[in-house]
């Protein structure tokens, strides 16, 4: 949950396992510090690490790994690369599974955003 001034403005969440913390730390960063908009901020591409020891058995740790969407783009896939990562290209819309909900008081309206990635989310309120 965010919280602004002692009071809740938006919720969200993921399923995704070791993928969780990271991709919600993709949306907040880009909500927060790159102002993008609740659906913008799902709709970016997405990338994940696996360089820590996984949660789930058999607890393997890929040292240098990143998992990227292949909307990152050919140059910068390959700027990732020249620094030692060891990148894995997905498809373009594989990684991610974000949805949030929120609320504006000062104007007086709620949002939703959800997912587009793989026809599960839906965003809805009233």
């Amino acid at each position: 949950m965010l919280v602004r001034d002692g009071r809740v403005v938006e919720a969200l969440g993921t399923p995704g396992g070791d993928q969780q913390d990271q991709w919600q730390l993709l949306y907040l960063l880009r909500r927060i510090v790159g102002g993008y908009e609740p659906q913008q901020a799902i709709d970016a591409p997405m990338f994940h690490t696996d360089a820590m020891v996984a949660s789930f058995e058999p607890r393997t740790v890929q040292p240098a790994s990143l998992t990227v969407e292949s909307r990152l783009g050919d140059e910068v896939i390959a700027e990732l690369r020249t620094r030692g990562h060891e990148v894995t290209v997905m498809g373009p819309w594989s990684l991610g599974r974000l949805s949030s909900v929120g609320i504006e008081r000062d104007r007086g309206w709620m949002f939703a955003a959800a997912n587009s990635r793989g026809n599960q989310g839906y965003a809805a309120g009233r």
